[in-house]
């Protein structure tokens, strides 16, 4: 981003690697030769170089020149809390003054959550001053459960003031209304007060009310509103102030100086400003409310970690700060606990709901060996861990980066809003005059009363709140919302881009499958006995360190079963393995190593095609010198997979699968689970290939993967999904993180993803069109045709109401539920170890 050449700039950038001082002294004279560059200062203990700029200099060139001597310059990332916007042309206006600060790539402002984050080569002390600028204050915005329970205090504290001001309004206002509007709509009224206390009293008790509700509850309107027109920045408050301070000041000059007035034009509005200024308050004390309701997923998040944890240190188990849990400390918990820290188990058995942090509701369980998520709570049985991830590197911290990270991203669709709202305020004010110029010069007597009352309604229908809240609202809930599932949006573009994905590709090992093999069959000749037979397969392939073998030691570790000794152990190349087992021989290999043997396999030519058309290798056993059984190991797929598959369809949509594996293998697995195409044996840039392909041939594609290897092809796909139990490169690599590891996420996401979308295009059809609408017949179009006019009054109520309708909509995202098929009707169940006789 250019500087600005009408003055000098003073830019600060971090640089890293720098050792000596003719480190310094070399990186001082590339910036110097840089044209446009004054001067350039280089600090060897802050790091950081601060250079002043006269013209149009690019910080870009500046980091260039750094980075060409080796050093690093670091773009940062800062998160600020703004306070004091209104409306969306407060967020246009401060994203402007963000950008224009030298060294800023790019700034992204949310109304909903009140925050920024910028990105670039600047400090927090420009940023600040930048937002100041524009009225507004800034501050740094904290990440912790402090910050964050200190900025819900904030909120809810704004609340209870709002509700105060709302109080005092309309208890001074509705005397005010009563007076005025009632002698107007009750003729019985307009002659008690003409009888009693007369017309002239009651405009003064009218203007004494009035002026305090102004002055008072109504003070903000101008004291922000005023100023940020006088800086050419007219927002909200700019809008309010002047529509209200016109009809107030219209009114005192009928009330105090009614000569100055034409004839036929003597009237007061006091209760147009006093009633529109408690109409708005009402409307931001409600949005107030309902925006503390849409951070709500955060807050239970931060809640459910616990504060305490009982770690054993020096022979002894003491409780500690969980602040103070250091890497690799043993930590217990009892039965109905939270756990404190993500860990390893080392000690005990029992069952966890983990379903707060992966959407998943049944208890999962888990014994020596097994992962485990702090915040989880522990249900039957007590544990020992070893502490594997603390403070910012649990997954529970992580979720909650990444749900506010995707609470404060925008979408695509919101750079139209923004766009329009930038240019709102300033045509509204310019329409507000045109409707006044029209009337007063060619409307029906009184003109100045039609052309002031209409204005004025054109003022405050007009504002803007709305649209400000339309996208951010829906994405905050909508992630919030996905949080709970068990999906989490890392960036907020994701649940645009996703909606419009045509085909969703999947890797399939550790993805549509387990990722690690199993013995899934078993079947024996008649006259032997299937864990017999188990045990000794077992027993000899323990001897093996192929992977098929330690399937067949993991299965008979599993049913308990006692392992024979074993000698003469020989493996035959290309063939299978020999041994004996105990008493007996075992002959364990492919169908050509039977033959070898002399053994016919033909008794299992059904059962081995049956294994062929699934995808799965056979192997065969002779037992005693007699073909006793026929095994097959394959990585099983996932339980989750065909309900996952059945849903996408259910979505209109096609599936493919991208792999390594053999093609045939591939194949079979895809005709089991309908899956459209498949790409197989391909290598990680294949698959990258393939992206782009089905890209050229279907349009948005959706990748779900969890491996290193995915990487590159969650990258490269429009939206890439990453399964929460996989690598880690592959989640910084996903737009969407699947944090249970279940293939239900992935329809669910799209699914959350139209239900998003489809609910920010309500909010802004309802903004954008209520007012496009409502402004006409507010300057008063239909008067002609109808003698229809819509008073200030009305106007507030409907700006008001405008507003509220689009937090409550975006609200409704709160209890979304996806329409998931039902997991126990068709689709195939996970493959179980059959042990069933051949015959």
């Amino acid at each position: 981003m250019a500087a600005d050449s009408q003055s000098e700039q003073t830019l600060s950038l971090p640089v890293e690697g720098m050792h000596c001082a003719s480190c310094v002294g070399r990186v001082e004279r590339a910036l110097k030769g840089i044209a446009g560059v004054v001067e350039a200062n280089v600090n060897l203990a802050t790091e950081r170089a601060v250079v002043r700029i006269d013209g149009a200099v690019d910080p870009a060139a500046l980091v260039e020149a750094i980075e060409k001597l080796g050093y690093t310059v670091p773009a940062q990332t800062f998160q600020l809390t703004i306070d004091g916007m209104s409306c969306a042309s407060c967020v246009g206006r401060v994203e402007k003054s963000l950008r224009a600060v030298p060294g800023v790539v790019d700034a992204k402002v949310n109304l909903a959550t009140e925050r920024a984050e910028v990105s670039g080569y600047t400090d927090l002390k420009s940023l600040i001053g930048a937002v100041a600028e524009t009225g507004k204050v800034a501050h740094e915005a904290g990440r912790d459960e402090a910050s964050s329970l200190e900025a819900s205090s904030k909120r809810d504290a704004e609340s209870r003031q709002l509700k105060r001001r709302v109080i005092v309004a309309a208890l001074l206002a509705f005397p005010v209304f009563v007076l005025e509007m009632g002698s107007h709509l009750v003729p019985a009224i307009h002659h008690l007060i003409g009888q009693t206390i007369g017309m002239q009293a009651s405009w003064l008790i009218q203007f004494v009310l009035t002026s305090a509700v102004l002055i008072g509850p109504g003070r903000s309107f101008y004291t922000q509103g005023f100023p940020a027109l006088l800086k050419g920045a007219p927002d909200m408050n700019s809008l309010v102030a002047v529509g209200t301070a016109a009809a107030y000041l219209f009114s005192v000059i009928a009330t105090f100086a009614p000569n100055l007035l034409p004839e036929g034009t003597v009237n007061v509005y006091y209760e147009a400003a006093a009633v529109i200024v408690t109409l708005i308050l009402i409307g931001r004390w409600m949005e107030a409310r309902a925006k503390g309701r849409t951070s709500d997923a955060i807050q239970r998040l931060l809640k459910i970690a616990p504060k305490t944890a009982r770690v054993r240190r020096n022979g002894e188990t003491v409780e500690i700060d969980v602040a103070a849990v250091a890497l690799g400390d043993i930590v217990e918990v009892r039965p109905g606990e939270r756990l404190p820290v993500d860990g390893e188990v080392i000690e005990g058995s029992t069952y966890i709901d983990e379903s707060m942090v992966t959407g998943e509701p049944v208890p999962v369980a888990k014994e020596a060996g097994a992962t485990v998520i702090g915040g989880t709570v522990n249900q039957t049985g007590s544990l020992a861990f070893r502490a594997t991830a603390i403070g910012d590197d649990t997954m529970l911290a992580q979720i909650i980066r990444l749900v506010e990270e995707a609470q404060g991203g925008k979408l695509p669709i919101q750079a139209m809003v923004d766009r329009v709202t930038m240019y709102f305020v300033p045509a509204v004010i310019g329409l507000a005059l045109l409707t006044f110029g029209v009337w007063f010069f060619f409307g029906p007597e009184p003109a100045l009363t039609f052309g002031l009352v209409n204005a004025v309604a054109v003022l405050i229908i007009a504002c803007p709140c709305a649209m400000g809240l339309a996208t951010p609202t829906s994405i905050m809930v909508g992630t919030g919302r996905g949080a709970e599932m068990g999906v989490l949006f890392r960036k907020g573009e994701a649940l645009q881009v996703l909606k419009q994905a045509q085909v969703v590709a999947f890797d399939k090992t550790g993805t549509l499958t387990e990722g690690a093999p199993r013995l899934t069959d078993l079947e024996v000749t008649p006259g032997f006995e299937a864990s017999t037979l188990l045990a000794h397969i077992a027993a000899v392939e323990a001897k093996s360190e192929h992977p098929i073998g330690q399937a067949i030691v993991a299965a008979a570790q599993e049913q308990q079963l006692q392992l024979p000794d074993v000698s003469e152990f020989e493996s035959v190349t290309g063939m299978g393995v020999s041994a004996k087992a105990g008493a007996h021989s075992v002959e364990i290999g492919a169908d050509r190593y039977m033959v070898q043997l002399g053994h016919d396999v033909a008794a299992f030519k059904d059962v081995a095609e049956r294994f062929a058309s699934e995808g799965k290798s056979p192997l065969y056993v002779a037992y005693d010198g007699k073909l006793a059984a026929i095994v097959a190991v394959s990585d099983p797929i996932k339980e989750t997979t065909p309900v996952a598959i059945d849903a996408l369809h259910a979505l209109g949509l096609k599936v493919a699968m991208i792999t390594g594996d053999n093609s045939h293998t591939a194949n079979a697995i895809a005709r089991r689970l309908g899956i459209d195409e498949v790409v197989a044996e391909v290598l990680p840039q294949g698959k990258v290939e393939a992206i782009k392909s089905l890209k050229q041939a279907h349009g948005r594609v959706a990748f779900v993967g969890d491996g290193i290897n995915d990487a590159p092809a969650l990258a490269e796909a429009d939206v890439g999904l990453a399964i929460g139990t996989g690598t880690d490169v592959a989640i910084e690599a996903a737009d969407v993180v699947l944090v249970s590891g279940s293939l239900s996420g992935v329809p669910k996401a799209i699914a959350l993803s139209k239900a998003t979308i489809r609910n920010i295009k309500q909010n802004l059809f309802w903004a954008f069109a209520y007012n496009t609408a409502l402004v006409p017949v507010a300057a008063g179009i239909l008067y002609p045709a109808f003698g229809i006019l819509l008073s200030p009054v009305f106007a507030a109520g409907a700006m008001a109401l405008s507003s509220v309708f689009v937090l409550g909509n975006a609200l409704r995202l709160k209890t979304w539920s996806p329409q998931m098929p039902d997991e126990t009707q068709g689709g195939t169940s996970r493959e179980t170890l059959e042990m069933a006789p051949a015959g």
